[in-house]
Order: C-alpha cells, then structure tokens, then sequence
C-alpha cells in the first residue's frame, strides 16, 4: 500500500527532530571558567564577526543555533526578546549555526540571510563553516547557550528554559544568569542540559 503524504510528512518530522543520532559529536563542553575561543565568522550582513566585535561591556552570549531546527524556531523569539532586553544592560549577543548544509539544506547560508531579515535579529548571525567553533565550544545541540562574562569567562551554559512551550516555562535558566551577570552577582545555576536537534556535524569535524 503506498504511503500516504501525512504519513510520510510524520516521518520527516521525527527524523528531524531526533537528529542523526550516530553523527560523530564534539569533544567536552567548555568548561565553566574556561576562557571562550574567540572566531571571525561571516555574518548575514555580509560582515565578519569575532567575539570581541559581539561582546558587551558585561558579558556576550554566544548561541548555536540553525534555521530548521523545530527547538530553534521555537526559541527565536524569546532570544530575540533577550537580546532586545539585555543588550542595553552590556550583554552582547551572537548567534552561530555550525550545521553541515550538505546534511541540511536549509542551513545554507542563503537561508541564514533570509531567515535573519524575515525574523529581524537584533544580534549577528554568523556561520561556522568550518565547525572549528562549535567543536572548540563543544556545542551539542540547537540551541545551546554559552554565557561570558566581561573577561570573556564561561559563567553559564545550557538551555534556554525547561521548555519549549512558553506556557509550560518554568525555570527561565538562561534569563536568571543574564539578571546574575548584569548585577554583578554570581549565577545562581551555571550548568544545565541543552536539549534541541543535534548539531549536524560532518564527517571531516568527527
């Protein structure tokens, strides 16, 4: 019997949001206190950014993300919103997708471009074509946060939140370490587990 297109529509949805789960991952994640690798990436805007080009004068996020991934749109908007209320506060804000185009197509840089005019980032959106970066940071999944501090320290890195519904929220991890940071306290929970698609690395990162 053929399959019928809701059905196989169901299993491009799972299938993306499981990930490759035998693709070859990143060393361990840095280290909190580790110094964060600085980079040089080619924005969307056509500029090139490093880390000191993204910081604040508190503190930078550098978020892995990609375009396609369902737990990435998901959380666009809330990192927009963080961004809008965090940068006037000294946090910079950054955005890296390190995902393998050959892998998924929609991560191409041309769907980067579109996908940050179409969304209005309010920080750049930089690719990692190499993967250097995102194995250097050990990036795991989309998204997956890794917060600086004014030194360029790892305070934090992790989630978002406990959940990609909004209305399920209900321990805001990333918000509290960015409050923490910008207050000069210390963050309250510096490590917690990202969850999102794997980043698609390619066989020549493994």
């Amino acid at each position: 019997m053929p399959f019928t297109r809701s059905f196989v529509y169901g299993l491009s949805i799972v299938a993306l949001l499981t990930g490759l789960a035998l693709a070859a991952q990143p060393g361990d994640e840095l280290a909190i206190g580790a110094k964060g690798p600085d980079f040089n990436l080619k924005g969307t805007d056509g500029q090139m950014h490093s880390l000191a080009s993204s910081a604040g004068g508190k503190g930078t996020a550098v978020v892995f993300t990609c375009n396609e991934c369902p737990y990435s749109k998901g959380y666009e908007d809330r990192l927009i919103e963080l961004a809008n209320t965090f940068d006037p506060k000294g946090i910079g804000f950054v955005a890296i997708n390190a995902n393998d185009p050959k892998i998924v197509p929609g991560d191409g840089f041309e769907f980067m471009v579109k996908r940050a005019k179409d969304k209005g980032f309010p920080f750049p959106y930089v690719l990692d074509e190499t993967q250097e970066i995102a194995t250097a940071y050990g990036a795991r999944v989309t998204p997956h946060i890794f917060l600086l501090d004014s030194k360029g320290m790892l305070v934090y890195r992790g989630r978002v939140d406990d959940s990609v519904k909004t209305e399920e929220v209900k321990s805001r991890d990333f918000q509290a370490a960015l409050d923490a940071l910008v207050g000069g306290k210390p963050v309250p929970v510096a490590e917690t587990k990202a969850f999102g698609c794997s980043v698609k690395y390619s066989k020549k990162a493994a």
